[in-house]
């Protein structure tokens, strides 16, 4: 009996083969990655080659580098006993199809948790558990399943300096074809019947066909993969009518020269090919502009202290961070850098990397990597690279942390073009009916030109050069907007809510006065080093009012949010926070913010705050209430009403001593009334609250503490430029809604000439990149004009 081979990986069956459809496979493995396929209409991969799940013979041992630890710590992002993440660029993501595959890699090798595309960068980003999988057996399966990663071992990142210049070869192929088709269309288009033109026709006819092979089958080849893949995967996408109107003119002008009909239109088929291919390079060198701009240039407002060698602190940029330096880490602080652990019981928040909270406890001498959040009192430790600003963006735009906030919501482009691809193939029908039955010889001239005209490009661009050019924008006037959605949520939202302390008051320039029992030396210094470790707006105001004192180690360190600190230190336990928190029962009504202290349980005393506002606070809630309901939502006491209302227009909601929960609650309760909510709050005890609202932005005071749940972030001196900045996001909506209306005139238009036959497919091919080329230009001028007026 002859051995089968398997469907998938091609190896032997041997003399029992798992047999699933009529095909053999060698494993349940293999058949499983059959089912997979199968079910998700994607069998098309085995098209691709035969036995496209074996590892090919080139690959074999080429990963075996991957074994070794100094690389893997290169290449890795973050590292655990149970997780690593690493991010891989893979150049042939090209299609929804791609996406569903990279992104369903769990399936394939059950080690690995989860998988994320970024289909614009071409990078998948897989975590996995070390225990039971390697980064080599990752690589080795996207190898065998055609998604090969691009490794650079020169500085060993992942596709960092790979340069993928294929669209400039095709464009290359099909000017050269195209140049040379147009002139060797010369004679007939000049009608010249001299003797020589009779005797050499057919050539120059079967030499334009010859040059039009290279540009159907290698410069288009994206366009009918891309609409083969998309219709496999039941998915109408714009390259469909595209590849239609490539393949209806090859096959007629095939046609017409093989049973000399005419010429073709081998001139129009080339000139297609190459201006959709020249506007598809303008829109990718314009993009990948956008996106130099915001990964590069659009630093977060974040400061870190940094310890220096006379045992000072400095708060410096996190970007002026270099190896070697001794950072100072407070409780609810991110970590900005890989690092060592010196000093202190860490207890490291990995949400921001991993998405799921779960703290892992390090101890001195332990690796700390970037975006780790220490969550249990303060910490020192040595940076031991410098930081990649980027490297930040991306943790912070991870698609984790946007799931939820985009549930139903619809955006603009899908709105107005989800049907626009089968309206057009209904025209084109339609109109190339008609002229069979009225004049036979321009039906397919008529069909071409529809499809080709009425490509929904412009469409398709409008909303991403639109945003991403505003974003950069935001960025350099230091308002930090995590995506393009987060912009078009702005420009929707009715209410806004604001947080008192250290949101609307400045803790720079708020003073605050004891009243009680005195403290002593040793009270005082346990004071002064829990103050050190917290991040709460009160905690720094007074951390910065105290007399200076010793740096010592705390026993126990812990921040109860909304609450109050609680340290300890030898035989001293401090609480320092709200007056039900520390114990003091007889509450007294103050005008004024206060801090309670107790001292072993024995009530000590009181520090009231003197607040002071943000400059222009008033100015900005006054240009607010004409738009949108406003709600002041503090933690606080209702001391400051009386302030607030003086303040504040009249029609403001004040609501005192919410806590965090209180907070999340009040703003899902009016969304479910039918409010879109922007939250603005300082990032640390609103971090609910900024998760729940449809739009959160964290105010940034040279504070190292903003986290996932905010989609953007403010630098504080920008606060009283907060409504122009929600105004420009709506003006970005109507700058993206008349590029909507050029684009329908400019279809409507050329669909009238398509439509009636006055329009040639290869004039449609140079109008629909200058079509995409106009509403580029008109939406980068319409947002820089936004730009310059927020300055």
């Amino acid at each position: 009996m002859e051995n089968k081979s398997c469907f998938h990986c091609g190896d032997d069956c041997g003399n029992h083969p798992i047999t699933f459809q009529e095909k053999s496979f060698c494993c349940n493995g293999c058949k499983t990655v059959f089912e997979i396929f199968n079910k998700n209409d994607l069998t098309c991969y085995y098209d691709l080659q035969k036995s496209p799940g074996a590892i090919p013979k080139e690959i074999e041992g080429k990963y075996d580098f991957l074994s070794q630890g100094n690389i893997i710590e290169k290449l890795t992002e973050f590292r655990s006993d149970d997780l690593e993440i690493a991010t891989l660029y893979i150049p042939h993501i090209h299609c929804s199809s791609c996406i569903w595959i990279l992104e369903n890699l769990n399936k394939l090798n059950p080690h690995i948790s989860d998988s994320q595309v970024n289909f614009g960068k071409k990078t998948v980003r897989v975590s996995y558990n070390p225990k039971a999988t390697d980064l080599k057996s990752v690589v080795t399966l996207l190898s065998g399943i055609g998604y090969e990663p691009y490794i650079s071992l020169d500085d060993f990142k992942a596709g960092k300096q790979h340069i993928n210049r294929t669209l400039i070869y095709k464009l290359g192929v099909a000017g050269f074809a195209f140049g040379n088709i147009m002139f060797l269309s010369f004679p007939e288009y000049f009608e010249i019947n001299e003797y020589w033109l009779e005797q050499y026709k057919h050539m120059f006819r079967w030499l334009m066909f010859a040059l039009s092979i290279p540009v159907v089958f290698y410069a288009a080849q994206d366009y009918f993969i891309s609409a083969y893949k998309g219709l496999k995967a039941k998915l109408l996408n714009i390259d469909v009518p595209i590849a239609l109107g490539i393949s209806v003119l090859f096959i007629r002008s095939t046609i017409e020269i093989s049973f000399d009909i005419g010429s073709g239109f081998f001139d129009s088929l080339s000139g297609l090919v190459f201006f959709l291919l020249a506007g598809k390079f303008f829109q990718q060198k314009t993009y990948d502009f956008l996106s130099f701009e915001r990964d590069y240039k659009s630093y977060f407002p974040i400061a870190i202290t940094k310890i220096e060698k006379d045992g000072s602190e400095n708060a410096i940029q996190v970007y002026d961070i270099k190896k070697g330096d001794r950072l100072l880490i407070r409780n609810e602080e991110l970590i900005p850098v890989d690092g060592i652990l010196i000093n202190g019981r860490g207890k490291i928040d990995y949400s921001f990397v991993t998405g799921e909270s779960q703290p892992v406890t390090k101890q001195s001498g332990d690796k700390l990597f970037a975006g780790g959040k220490q969550t249990s009192g303060i910490i020192e430790l040595e940076a031991i690279k410098s930081v990649e600003q980027s490297y930040l963006t991306q943790l912070w735009s991870n698609d984790v942390f946007s799931k939820n906030k985009e549930d139903g919501f619809t955006n603009i482009t899908n709105n107005i073009s989800k049907h626009f691809t089968i309206a057009i193939i209904t025209i084109a029908v339609i109109a190339t009916t008609y002229w069979l039955f009225t004049d036979a010889s321009k039906a397919m001239n008529v069909f071409t030109a529809v499809l080709i005209i009425a490509c929904p490009c412009a469409i398709a661009l409008s909303a991403p050069f639109t945003f991403g050019n505003l974003l950069r924008i935001f960025g350099k006037l230091k308002f930090y907007v995590k995506n393009a959605s987060v912009i078009e949520q702005l420009a929707h939202i009715n209410t806004v809510i604001f947080d008192k302390t250290g949101t609307i008051t400045s803790n720079q320039q708020s003073n605050a006065e004891y009243e009680g029992i005195s403290l002593s030396d040793s009270e005082s210094l346990v004071l002064k080093n829990s103050l050190r470790g917290s991040n709460h707006p009160l905690s720094r105001t007074l951390y910065n009012i105290l007399d200076e004192h010793n740096i010592i180690t705390l026993d126990c360190f812990e921040e109860h949010i909304g609450k109050g600190i609680e340290a300890k230190h030898d035989d001293i336990n401090l609480k320092v926070g709200s007056a039900s928190f520390v114990g003091n029962v007889e509450q007294t009504s103050t005008l004024n913010t206060t801090v309670h202290v107790s001292s072993n349980n024995v009530y000590k005393g009181k520090f009231t705050f003197y607040n002071s506002y943000r400059k222009g606070v008033s100015k900005l809630f006054n240009q607010l209430k004409k738009h949108f309901d406003l709600v002041i939502l503090s933690g606080d006491n209702e001391g400051e009403r009386e302030n607030l209302k003086k303040l504040l227009p009249a029609k403001t909601k004040l609501i005192f001593d919410q806590k965090p929960d209180d907070k999340l609650e009040f703003i899902r309760y009016h969304q479910s009334e039918g409010a879109k909510v922007l939250m603005i709050g300082d990032g640390l005890n609103d971090a609910g609250a900024l998760a729940q609202s449809n739009v959160g932005i964290a105010i940034s005071e040279d504070v190292n503490v903003f986290s996932p749940a905010c989609d953007a972030i403010l630098d504080a001196s920008k606060f009283k430029q907060l409504y122009r900045y929600i105004m420009a996001s709506k003006s970005a909506i109507n700058i993206i809604k008349w590029s909507f209306v050029l684009s329908f005139v400019y279809n409507v238009i050329g669909l009238y000439f398509a439509v009636t036959g006055q329009l040639a497919p290869v004039v449609a091919a140079i109008l629909m990149p200058l079509s995409s080329i106009s509403i580029v230009i008109f939406t980068t001028v319409c947002t820089n004009i936004i730009g310059r007026k927020l300055k």
